[in-house]
Order: C-alpha cells, then sequence, then structure tokens
C-alpha cells in the first residue's frame, strides 16, 4: 500500500466544487500507470489503462469533501457562509479553520459561546468566522467571495492499524480505485478500463453522470464509505452488522446487479478476502445513482469501505479494510478482463 499518495490525498483541501488540488495529486501520482489521463471542464479525472479494449469498465470514487464556502463578509471583517454539502452543524462551532484562498492557506476560527451551542435551530447563517481582521476591508486583503473552507484536523495513526482523518469519505475511495488499477495493470488486465475521480458527489452528484457518458462504459464499479454498526447511534436493524476491520461491503440494493454483486463474491473467495454485506431498501445516494440512469443504463455494483463517524472532523477506517477493497477490485477486473463481452 502507498501510504505517501494516501496522505498526499488527504492533505488536500477539496470541497465540492473545488476538487483540483485531489486531481493534480492523482494525476502526477498515475502519469506512470496510465495509458491516458482525461481532465473535463469541472476537473473530473479519469485514469485510462487498455483504452484500445472492446469491454470499458468504469471506476468511480468522488474527489469531493464537505465543506463551507464565503458568501459574505460582515464589516467587522467576519465571514458569513453556506454550506457545500452534509456537514454537521455542531461539528463545527468553536473549531480552528482553514481556508483555500488564491494565495494560499488562511486560518481562522469559527465563533462560539455558550448561547450558541444551546441554540436547538442552529443554521449555518448562524456561523461567523474570524480570521484576525480588523474590519471588511482588510478581511478581503486574505480572503475572498467563494474560497474553500475546511476543519482545520490532522491525519492520525492510531491503534491496530486504525486511521483518523477529515474526509476519508471519499478520497479514501479514490485512493482504493487507483491502486487496484495499477495492481490490474501489473497482473495482466487486458479489459478497458476507467478510473474517474469524480467531481460533486456531495452537492450535485453530475461529476458521476458526465464521466459516465462519456465513458460509455459496459459496467461501473462505484466505491464509496459505509457507516459502520460498532458504534452508538447506528442500529444494525436499518443496514445491516458492518464492523470495521472485517472487510470490504457489498450492498443488497435494488439499484445493484444482483449478477455483479456474485461475482464479487466469487472474486473475494478466490483471493481470500472477507466481506460483508448491508442491505439498502432504494438507491445508494452515491455517485453509482447517477450511473446506473446514464446513457441506457449502466450496471452498477458497489463496493464500500467501513466508515466510523462519518462526516464528522475524525472518520476512523481500518487499513486492512482499505487494503482489502484494492485486492478484491483488482481481482474483479481480472476476472472481467477473461470473460467475453
Amino acid at each position: 500500500m502507498n501510504e505517501n499518495f494516501l496522505e498526499q490525498l488527504l492533505s488536500q483541501i477539496s470541497v465540492s466544487g473545488y476538487e483540483e488540488p485531489v486531481q493534480d495529486v492523482v494525476e502526477n501520482h498515475m502519469k506512470d500507470c496510465a495509458d491516458e489521463i482525461r481532465r473535463d471542464e469541472m476537473s473530473n479525472l479519469i485514469c485510462v489503462v487498455n483504452p484500445e479494449a472492446e469491454k470499458r469498465i468504469m471506476l468511480s470514487a468522488h474527489a469531493d469533501e464537505i465543506g463551507l464556502m464565503i458568501s459574505n463578509i460582515t464589516e467587522n471583517g467576519r465571514l458569513q457562509v453556506i454550506d457545500r454539502g452534509g456537514i454537521i452543524l455542531a461539528t463545527y462551532l468553536g473549531q480552528q479553520v482553514q481556508i483555500r484562498t488564491a494565495n494560499g492557506i488562511v486560518y481562522g476560527v469559527v465563533e462560539a459561546c455558550r448561547e450558541l451551542t444551546k441554540k436547538s435551530d442552529l443554521k449555518t447563517s448562524d456561523f461567523l468566522i474570524d480570521i484576525g481582521a480588523v474590519d471588511r476591508e482588510d478581511a478581503l486583503r486574505y480572503v475572498s467571495l467563494g474560497d474553500p473552507i475546511v476543519l482545520d484536523t490532522h491525519i492520525r495513526r492510531m491503534a491496530n492499524g486504525r486511521m483518523t482523518a477529515r474526509a476519508l469519505d471519499d478520497r479514501i475511495g479514490v485512493f482504493i480505485i487507483m491502486e487496484a488499477v495499477r495492481k490490474a495493470k501489473e497482473r495482466g488486465c487486458k479489459a478497458g478500463i476507467y478510473a474517474a475521480s469524480t467531481v460533486g458527489e456531495e452537492t450535485t452528484k453530475s461529476g458521476a453522470y458526465w464521466t459516465s457518458t462519456r465513458i460509455q462504459p459496459d459496467l461501473a464499479v462505484v466505491v464509496d464509505v459505509t457507516y459502520t454498526s460498532d458504534y452508538e447511534g447506528v442500529n444494525a436493524a436499518d443496514t445491516g452488522t458492518v464492523t470495521l476491520g472485517k472487510g470490504p461491503v457489498l450492498c443488497n440494493s435494488p439499484i445493484v446487479v444482483k449478477k455483479l454483486n456474485e461475482q464479487m463474491k466469487a472474486c473475494a473467495e478466490k483471493a481470500g478476502i472477507e466481506v460483508q454485506i448491508e442491505a439498502a431498501s432504494r438507491l445508494s445516494y452515491t455517485d453509482g445513482d447517477k450511473i446506473h440512469f446514464s446513457n441506457q443504463g449502466v450496471p452498477m455494483v458497489l463496493v464500500s469501505i467501513p466508515l466510523r463517524y462519518m462526516h464528522t472532523p475524525a472518520e476512523v477506517a481500518d487499513l486492512k479494510d482499505v487494503q482489502g477493497c484494492i485486492d478484491l477490485i483488482a481481482e474483479f477486473l481480472l476476472a472481467q478482463s477473461a470473460e467475453k463481452n
């Protein structure tokens, strides 16, 4: 596992709509592996292996993260914001933040007081971010309207091969698909692989739709995170028992093609990879939904990484699960390569 690549991905600020820094890291890392690298107007990035192959397999994971964007600056120099994606409002009060600007990172703090923490109807419009500016004119020397903001967090290793960071959702998925492509190519995969690091999943899901309509894949493997049921507040009755460290997660969902799920299970058995099963009543609420409905319909299978504390400043994943996802998808690509269309 290339942990340096993973840390480079996790170190970027990639609020939905501002994914370019992550895509730059991916492009630089994959230029020695991909036969082609494509980047479109919205900054979706596709790494292609075997572009001449008749069979086209799309891999998809999203590069964007949840966060904030500057919407206004008050006369006393405080920043007002709107959300980009499903933030958990209470996790922002009193926290340090990073603001990505044209001139580099600016640091600030989300204002907090006891009364605000007790507010039952807290809204993003209640947030005021202090960057140390004395007034609006002074603030505009450092930041601009539209600049993206994330919590100022750290990448930390934990016991038993686990790690915590902001936005493991879903840059860890981008890491997985790119490493799976590299592994499948090294093992002689002949199918056309189109590994897409997509934009906008947390807001519009337009990136997945754009990439699928342009690739025109025969099938798609979507990689995203899923909730574990091994901490307080998550009920296994809702989606099934999913545990950190117990392997990749496949989904029983009306939108996932059963045949592809069975093929994934067969690949897992062949490679000696333990898999877990979750349940969904309707859509997957991932990029897979947009891909499934694109073109004339694209058969889709979902491979998920077990994740604790999703959309908080300190998500937690197990690197054994990450490696299991890489190995499983590489095995699946090889199996598809051996199949006739």
